[in-house]
């Protein structure tokens, strides 16, 4: 793939914004991009010198590879919709199909299907990351779908990411991504409680961060969240929100498989009370709300 392959974004929110300014610095060829928010598309393209497409559809049509970083399964369907004129679908035939948002496996299987049948290709590219590394290029990308598919996307890929690894056949890459949240999700509930039980008791909890980055309680998630929780500054970088949906997503796993899970479902449970509560567009160290003594009262 050369680097003026003529490359447009559908969801320019947090993630995909500045995976496309990436792609703009670095020199690739940015046509068009799409999001509902209207006025944050205008305000992109605007930065960028690029277009704001009124739809997806329109998008696909200046493009040959279209990257997705869209938030949940209802809104992929949607701009891959085989009923609307709007949609990717439309002008599918020879693009290619770049999918960056956490979805179930199935989603990104069917999606495959909708898009082969027009005559295009699809990769998942699953991110295991944050803003700051969107913004400089240092995702760390799963992939699944066809190696010659991914071979063909392998030159954006490596601009966007310093890891990016071939997982398997499409779904595939979807489900270790699933795994990977369940697991940081449990880590940050987990992480939770014991600063919140260690503020109760009286404990310094600077002191007490430190002791456990010293022992078995150390962890990525102490080090991205520990000092949010502390001091109550849950600025979004990964929402409440998309942590109930990939640790919902981990569960369905689980269930078709007969497993129960119960550490991944009382996480699942402490995010959706902060959904309810009003909270989900926080981060997911606001988990910590719900540990610590006077902080946040969840829904009854």
């Amino acid at each position: 793939m050369s680097i003026q392959a003529k490359i447009g974004f559908i969801g320019v929110g947090r993630m995909g914004a500045n995976m496309a300014r990436r792609l703009h610095e670095v020199g690739f060829h940015l046509t068009a991009l799409y999001d509902l928010n209207h006025s944050a598309a205008q305000a992109l393209a605007s930065e960028l010198s690029i277009s704001a497409a009124p739809t997806p559809a329109d998008v696909a049509a200046t493009s040959s590879i279209v990257v997705t970083v869209i938030s949940d399964d209802a809104a992929m369907r949607s701009i891959f919709s085989e009923h609307d004129a709007t949609s990717l679908l439309v002008h599918a035939n020879g693009r290619l199909f770049i999918n960056c948002a956490t979805l179930s496996p199935h989603v990104h299987q069917d999606i495959e299907r909708l898009v082969t049948a027009k005559g295009g290709a699809c990769l998942e590219a699953c991110m295991a990351s944050s803003i700051t590394q969107a913004r400089q290029g240092t995702l760390y990308l799963m992939c699944g779908g066809q190696p010659d598919v991914f071979a063909k996307a392998r030159t954006l890929l490596e601009a966007l990411g310093t890891t990016v690894r071939y997982i398997g056949p499409t779904g595939e890459a979807a489900r270790v991504k699933a795994l990977v949240n369940m697991v940081m999700n449990s880590n940050t509930a987990a992480l939770a409680e014991g600063l919140g039980l260690g503020a109760a008791l009286g404990i310094d909890l600077t002191l007490l961060r430190e002791v456990f980055s010293q022992t078995g309680a150390a962890s990525r998630v102490l080090e991205t969240d520990g000092e949010d929780m502390q001091y109550r500054t849950h600025d979004c970088y990964f929402s409440a929100a998309h942590a109930a949906k990939d640790s919902a997503i981990a569960l369905d796993l689980a269930k078709g498989v007969g497993l129960s899970l119960p550490i991944a479902q009382a996480t699942l449970n402490q995010y959706r009370c902060l959904v309810e509560g009003g909270k989900g567009d926080l981060d997911k160290s606001a988990i910590a709300e719900l540990a610590f003594q006077d902080r946040f009262a969840p829904p009854r």
